[in-house]
């Protein structure tokens, strides 16, 4: 009876600490590959029963990857819930190949420099790892179909590729996608136009700002567009993806039949050089940045705006880059669904104290104030104890969240982490994932594409 109960606590351990992978029970074993933005430390911002605190990492040598460390160590050190983790650290100029041969994990994350991310995709699920990836996956339309061809690998080879999409954990865009589909509420989803689209989402950043309670530091190549990305395959990748997944949910998006780019345009946000300096700790502009340098100053391709349709309803998105938000403010996000019966509208503004919140808007002539009610007094409520519905004037409502909500942008990639450990524990994604995940990449570079043709 003894021995019984031991090997029954040592297998509820296994599937408490462990995940399937290749239809083994495995401890996920950590690799970090190459990193240069402060994402791949946020991932780590936390410790997760599954995952071994020995963490590999493998880079070039350079700050970008002591910046990762430097993060890990804060993290380590802090006084409220510090983490353990052991980075192991390789930085020879062999770094990928070594990687790659050493296998010393079975998960690798990938944040960093967004030019060789798609190379480093494809090597690593052509080796037989697991790869969880900060957006972008590509910055370019030229390599799409290597991107394509890495899920066709990851699918023969049994393993999970996987973005970073943390903008789904944000509770007023969860309620704006369960409101969304209360017929009684809601309606049905506008077709929209290109005047008028069904759905708008804007987001405004900042290149100056905290991050983990620290001023941020960004890498020189952050204002390279060839090493970051333009404005319209970085941050939209995260708006693309949450028009998919909140108008569409859990269907099967075909980019090659479903989506129809109609226009895209970008612009540039001008940095000075104190500007630069006070983010990047440098004292001059790097050479790399000489072709976007006028008179002192640096141009960065961080802005632009696409106008789409998917599945027939026109869908538009704006991403807009300044360098320091006013006092007291920070990112700020914009959100419109238009239904027959109402809109719902995330708004972040000074009105808001830049924090994001939802209305209930309805439209001419509807009458939906019972059904909504109801929608929230029994069916929210179950999902999200606290929420309430207070009036914001004639055909108009605010949906108030309890604080307890509001975890912020840096939780939301520890709940991204946890997703996807679920995953790897079931052993594959759900059905939808991948053909969305092309599909998204596909309206990205192909918006960016035609704004450069412009």
């Amino acid at each position: 009876m003894k021995t019984i109960c031991i090997a029954i606590a040592v297998l509820t351990l296994l599937c408490l600490t462990g995940c399937r992978m290749n239809g083994r029970q495995e401890q996920v074993k950590l690799i970090t590959l190459d990193p240069g933005h402060f994402h791949a430390s946020l991932v780590q911002k936390t410790m997760y029963p599954q995952i071994s605190p020995d963490v590999y990492v493998y880079a070039p040598a350079g700050s970008d990857v002591q910046d990762h460390l430097d993060g890990i160590k804060r993290f380590n050190t802090r006084a409220e819930n510090p983490t353990s983790w052991n980075e192991i650290v390789y930085t020879g100029d062999d770094y990928l190949q070594k990687m790659l041969t050493e296998k010393k994990g079975n998960v690798v994350v990938i944040s960093g420099k967004n030019a060789r991310k798609t190379e480093y995709i494809s090597e690593a699920v052509g080796a037989g790892f697991n790869v969880l990836a900060d957006k972008p996956m590509i910055i370019t339309w030229e390599k799409f179909p290597l991107l394509v061809k890495a899920f066709e690998t990851a699918d023969k080879n049994k393993v999970l590729l996987y973005d970073i999409m943390t903008e789904r954990y944000e509770i007023t865009t969860i309620l704006q996608k369960e409101l969304s589909q209360i017929p009684a509420v809601f309606g049905s989803l506008q077709k929209g136009s290109p005047d008028n689209p069904a759905v708008t989402k804007e987001s405004v950043h900042h290149f100056c700002k905290n991050v983990a309670g620290n001023p941020i530091k960004r890498p020189a190549w952050f204002f390279d567009s060839a090493q970051q990305g333009e404005g319209l395959v970085d941050v939209s990748t995260h708006l693309v993806d949450l028009i998919q997944w909140e108008c569409f949910p859990e269907k099967v998006i075909d980019y090659k039949t479903d989506i129809q780019m109609l226009s895209a345009r970008r612009r540039t946000t001008p940095i000075t050089l104190p500007q630069f300096q006070k983010v990047t700790r440098l004292d001059s502009y790097p050479g790399s940045l000489g072709r976007y340098i006028k008179d002192g100053v640096v141009s960065v391709y961080c802005n632009g705006e696409m106008i789409y349709r998917i599945n027939g309803v026109c869908a538009k998105v704006s991403v807009t880059w300044n360098f320091q938000a006013p006092e007291g403010a920070g990112d700020t996000h914009y959100s419109i669904m238009r239904g027959t019966n109402c809109n719902l509208v995330i708004q972040q503004g000074a009105e808001q104290n830049y924090k994001p919140m939802l209305y209930v808007e309805a439209v001419a002539g509807a009458e939906i104030d019972a059904n909504l009610k109801q929608a929230i007094d029994t069916t929210l409520q179950k999902k999200y104890p606290g929420i309430q519905l207070e009036a914001a004037g004639s055909g108009k409502w605010k949906v108030t969240v309890p604080e307890k909500y509001h975890v912020g942008h840096e939780a939301h990639f520890t709940q991204v982490m946890e997703r996807y450990l679920q995953y790897l524990g079931e052993g594959k994604l759900p059905d939808w994932e991948v053909p969305n995940m092309i599909a998204k990449y596909y309206t990205t570079t192909t918006a960016q594409k035609l704004a450069g043709k412009q």
